[in-house]
């Protein structure tokens, strides 16, 4: 790493959907190019990358890790993200830190819905990207229809720069079109030969359709070709890195990882075409100027793309450095923080191995030890550059935490909190209408890793409990009642009479008025009436929940010379609005949400079913404004507490691919069966005392 200046290092993120096959082409390159001496992950064989033990049990990538492999003189920073979609969030930082995104494509299911989503996430970031359709000794493999599929889904700009030599069983090895070779391995040493004839016709078709998209990026070769002239392999091969950095032309791979077919002429590629951060030229700040690339630049400038909390040695930011180089000791300001951060370390990580080293010039990557800095923070020296920020998926899960013992709260909340800091996909809050411990997540599994962890490393446990609905109460009518407390019990007594008069107060919240006229009620007693209605209020009067929009009138009422008290009339004010409330016509009010729901147009029809089923009204659609279209925008409004789930719900409705955001938006009334179930369970916690 201190070793590769700007030029040599090229920072390549993998992505697409879970469990095609990503981890095993990184393990594949670090085998392939010596830094592990068998293939990680295979037949027994302890993964490097997957070494989280949640990671082992859940059999899925839940962080990104790296794999640095050198490679014909370039270093090529592997980006293992994740791409389960609870845990996709990471995949976005990987992409931000790097140039070029491989998606890695089943040869038999063929590209999903994340990895659609990436693919505009990485068009956002003006990224080379690249496809590896992987897994083709699969049975059910089809390299045909996962091509043509990726082609319609992803565009015309696609092509094959290999393709496979047979499938299933049947798969041997792949055809480099590019040098028109056939390429395979023989007990673990690779072999170049002639395309064998089945696969003369096919290889010539693939490398026509190259050469096509790839003399776009020279106009004046391309009317060459177009007027009937040859494309020279000098001249491919030296178009190939324009057109893959411009974005002309997206290569395609062919491979299986686990035999390891096809890596060694992927690494070719990456080694020789793929971008690195130098042939970009500059990086687009926050303020809307751009920073120069030099790894000279005596004002080194970093960008932390993910923050870990590592079991065994703490908080760990990854860091890709943008300008000037970075040393041990170096001292940089924070851009959202203004605070002063020392680089004590810099740490070379492979899976979960670190090495120290020197320094890290622009365009690297390194690990750097217990930083403040959080994801998307930019440090330089003068605190005042601010890379452009990538955005994070929605984390609109909501679920409540509660400790299985009591008394551990305080380290339920603090783990929660140092997980939170660390991942821009987790909050934590305490909701002071209810009283809970709420976190928000991208999804169910996300939590489930947070509670496995919380218990692995505090030795504390905890669970999940639904999400109390902040419901309110108010009154339809206008109504009167008395409130009357006498007690006498030997000496002094208590004596406190009042006349309260309740009245709906829409928006306006509470209002208390004073209307006693004659003395009939001393002055110095008001403020204790109105504090006995606000404490009633509090605690609701019909299921239990607070009353809002409510107007108050104590208009008349007697006292005691020497038994009335303030106790004595706060007591009255109670017993007197508990009565007028119950003649009011008091109802149960629910909070709603404003769903703006994104969703490919095959699947609208059921998630406005499902909308109408969820006591919700679809209020309009218009055709989404999404790359590739077909996709239409659903804005609905739905009762909150049908969609504390609706994450869940949407990724089932959708198939992962429907997307939303919500928003409260104030109260209604709750239909008269939902009131009723509500009131009968408060009635019930009361005679039983909770």
């Amino acid at each position: 790493m201190s070793d590769s200046g700007t030029e040599r290092v090229k920072n390549l993120a993998l992505v697409g959907q879970g469990g095609v096959g990503k981890t095993m082409l990184a393990e594949a390159m670090l085998h392939l190019t010596g830094r592990t001496t068998r293939l990680g992950g295979h037949a027994g064989t302890k993964p490097t990358l997957d070494y989280d033990s949640e990671e082992g049990a859940r059999g899925f990538s839940i962080s990104t890790t790296i794999a640095p492999v050198t490679w014909k003189g370039t270093r090529i920073n592997v980006l293992d993200a994740p791409c389960y979609p609870d845990f996709v969030g990471d995949a976005y930082g990987a992409l931000a830190a790097a140039e070029t995104a491989l998606f890695v494509i089943d040869a038999a299911s063929g590209p999903g819905a994340i990895t659609t989503r990436l693919w505009y996430a990485a068009e956002d970031l003006s990224l080379a990207r690249a496809i590896m359709i992987n897994r083709l000794d699969r049975p059910d493999a089809d390299w045909d229809t996962a091509l043509l599929t990726a082609q319609e889904r992803f565009g015309s700009r696609l092509a094959a720069v290999t393709i496979p030599m047979g499938s299933g069983d049947g798969f041997s090895g792949i055809i480099d079109v590019v040098h028109m070779t056939a390429r395979h391995l023989e007990d673990g040493k690779p072999v170049s030969e002639d395309i064998p004839a089945e696969y003369e016709q096919a290889a010539q078709d693939a490398r026509s359709t190259l050469v096509e998209l790839v003399v776009e990026a020279d106009d004046e070769l391309m009317i060459q070709y177009l007027d009937g002239g040859e494309v020279t392999q000098q001249e491919l091969e030296g178009l190939l890195a324009q057109a893959i950095r411009e974005r002309i032309f997206v290569p395609v791979f062919a491979a299986s990882c686990v035999r390891e077919e096809g890596v060694i002429s992927f690494l070719d590629a990456v080694a020789a075409w793929f971008p690195t951060m130098a042939d970009f030229g500059r990086v687009p700040l926050v303020n809307g100027e751009q920073l120069d690339i030099s790894p000279d630049d005596d004002r080194p400038v970093a960008f932390v793309f993910k923050s870990l909390n590592d079991a065994q040695n703490g908080k760990l930011s990854f860091v890709k450095v943008l300008a000037g180089t970075l040393t041990p000791g170096l001292e940089l300001v924070n851009a959202r923080t203004r605070k002063t951060e020392r680089l004590s370390h810099l740490y070379m990580m492979t899976g979960h191995d670190m090495s120290d080293v020197k320094s890290v010039a622009a365009g690297d990557v390194c690990v750097v030890p217990k930083l403040e800095a959080m994801t998307g923070d930019t440090l330089s020296v003068t605190g005042k550059v601010e890379a452009a920020a990538f955005r994070f998926p929605n984390s609109l899960y909501r679920i409540a935490i509660e400790p299985d013992k009591q008394g551990t709260d305080g380290k339920v909340y603090a783990f929660l909190e140092k997980s939170a800091s660390a991942d821009p996909t987790l909050s934590v809050s305490r909701d002071e209408n209810t009283g809970q411990t709420v976190v928000s997540a991208i999804g169910e599994a996300q939590v489930s890793v947070l509670l496995d962890r919380l218990e692995d490393r505090t030795g504390v446990s905890a669970h999940t409990v639904k999400l109390r609905i902040p419901y309110r109460e108010t009154i339809r009518r206008v109504a009167s009642a008395q409130g009357r407390h006498k007690k006498q019990t030997g000496g002094a007594g208590q004596y406190g009479d009042c006349w309260l008069r309740v009245e709906p107060n829409p928006g306006a919240g509470y209002e208390f008025v004073d209307e006693v006229v004659g003395g009939h009620v001393p002055r110095n007693f008001i403020p204790a009436i109105d504090k006995g209605v606000q404490e009633t209020m509090r605690e609701g009067v019909l299921a239990g929940y607070p009353m809002i929009d409510v107007k108050v009138a104590v208009y008349d009422g007697s006292y005691h010379p020497v038994d009335s008290n303030e106790m004595a009339f706060k007591t009255a004010a109670r017993i007197g609005f508990q009565k007028a409330v119950a003649q009011a016509e008091p109802v149960l009010l629910e909070p709603m949400a404003h769903l703006r729901i994104t969703v490919p147009d095959s699947y609208a029809g059921s998630v406005m079913g499902d909308v109408s089923a969820s006591r919700g009204r679809v209020e309009g659609m218009t055709s989404a404004d999404m790359p590739g279209g077909g996709y239409t925008t659903i804005e609905a409004t739905i009762p909150y507490a049908e969609v504390t789930d609706y994450s869940t719900r949407l990724r089932s409705l959708s198939r992962g691919t429907g997307e939303y955001e919500l928003q409260m938006s104030g109260y209604e009334q709750v239909p008269h069966d939902v009131q009723e179930q509500l009131s009968q369970e408060y009635a019930e916690r009361r005679a039983e005392g909770r």
